[in-house]
């Protein structure tokens, strides 16, 4: 087997495998005779079949299978001895494609990027500021306001009332498009706030002032994108019957209201309030600070990166923003989206921060437990209820899926690694200023 070099510019990489017939044909003999103990063919016991018999009948497929060991072999060993990692999967094409036969020497040429070196970096000279926030009474205040209001009960208004926004309509309902009844357009006794949002728009509008007893017809129009493709776009009746109109009438803010979200009393909701509030102080104090560390570790270090992995995420990048301007595109049916030069630079800021934590990672060996592997598998599961199982061995099945469950466990495990080395001061500030601290996140 010979390998030769036929490209070296920057970390661009290029060789060529050759592997002899004679090569070939000696590997495909020594796996015939392997397997030969184990075959049985009508006219010979196991274990007896010639080896010209075997390589009648199995030749070919061994053939195959021989040639990609020997291939795979020879990168491993090219890897092992030149230190090389490549950014991605590399290209392989065999000289002859189609027109090679068996007889003929197997001609492969690989061409890949090579990572690059990643220059030391001083760490100890990093100072971070971590941002704190304390739970005020008026947070707290807030946060149990919020939770009465989602713990309100209706009460039914006097008759004659008019329903306003805000109350809720009990209503019978049937719907009909170009005069006919459709599947799934009808309902009794249902109870529909008004200004909720919760049927199609305009629906809820139709219904403002009318009283108990009342048949209301309603005209709307469902949305283009609605979910039932029969009914999309199309104009429908609804026949209404308004049975009841209740008023909102909020939760008191006491011991039973706590009782109501599993608290044994209402300090005790309090309590958990402040605590969950400073959690996600420090969850949003964090991306803060980790935004910080990188900016700094960005202008610290430069290096030629792979041009493939930056096209890569430049693409991606593009196609997610695309997507948050258009967000009634669920699907893929948009053509191509070209990356722009702001996509480009951001795309390379993040290839460049990636490859240096991944380096420093690996010089400190960090690495993702499986414990944490399987708690981040359980955190996406619950977004499936009732298919978390499904959901595991879909993970277990796809590698590539792993490695977007263990890529941001890995970047945190680093990141935490190099903030302890570093200087962290820490200012107290509003729940204001860290609001607008996050949005400036999303300005860069």
């Amino acid at each position: 087997m010979q390998v030769t070099e036929t490209l070296n510019e920057g970390l661009k990489r290029g060789y060529q495998i050759t592997i002899s017939a004679a090569e070939l044909d000696e590997k495909v003999t020594e796996k015939l005779l392997e397997a030969q103990p184990e075959i049985e063919i009508k006219g010979f016991r196991k274990g007896k079949v010639p080896l010209a018999m075997l390589r009648k009948q199995f030749g070919e497929r061994v053939l195959g299978d021989a040639m990609q060991e020997a291939v795979d072999g020879a990168m491993s060993e090219h890897f092992e001895k030149t230190g090389d990692r490549p950014a991605m999967q590399p290209k392989m094409e065999m000289d002859g494609g189609d027109a090679w036969k068996p007889g003929d020497d197997v001609v492969v040429n690989v061409t890949y990027e090579n990572l690059p070196d990643i220059p030391e970096v001083d760490l100890k000279g990093l100072k971070l500021e971590r941002l704190v926030v304390k739970a005020e009474d008026a947070a707290v205040t807030e946060a149990l306001e919020n939770l009465a209001k989602t713990a309100q009960n209706f009460e039914k208004k006097k008759k004659g009332s008019k329903a306003a926004d805000g109350d809720q309509v009990v209503i019978d309902f049937e719907g009909f498009v170009d005069g006919e009844a459709f599947e799934g357009g009808k309902g009794e006794d249902y109870p529909l706030v008004l200004g909720s949002g919760s049927f199609i728009p305009g629906f809820e509008d139709q219904l403002m002032g009318s009283k108990e007893g009342e048949a209301v017809e309603v005209n709307v129009k469902f949305p283009e994108q609605y979910g039932a493709a029969h009914l999309a776009g199309k104009d429908a009746l609804f026949k209404c019957t308004v049975k009841e109109v209740r008023g909102a009438a909020e939760a008191q803010i006491d011991d039973e209201l706590a009782k109501k979200f599993g608290a044994e009393d209402l300090a005790a909701l309090k309590s958990q309030i402040a605590e969950r509030l400073e959690a996600e102080y420090k969850g949003a104090s964090r991306a803060v600070l980790k935004r910080g560390l990188l900016d700094q570790l960005d202008a610290k270090v430069k290096f030629e990166l792979p041009p493939s992995l930056v096209e890569a995420e430049a693409g991606q990048i593009a196609h997610q923003l695309w997507h948050e301007e258009h967000p009634e595109e669920h699907g893929h049916n948009h053509g191509e989206i070209e990356a722009t030069d702001e996509h480009k630079t951001l795309a390379e800021r993040r290839v460049r921060l990636g490859l240096l934590l991944a380096e420093l990672g690996r010089k400190q060996e960090i690495e993702v437990t499986d414990a944490e592997m399987t708690q981040a598998v359980l955190n996406q599961a619950r977004q499936y209820p009732g298919q978390e199982r499904a959901f595991f061995e879909f993970v277990q099945q796809n590698p590539q899926m792993q490695q977007q469950l263990r890529a941001p466990i890995f970047e945190d495990k680093v990141v935490d690694f190099i903030v302890e080395g570093a200087e962290v001061t820490e200012k107290e500030v509003s729940k204001e200023d860290l609001q607008k601290a996050i949005e400036a996140l999303d300005e860069l």
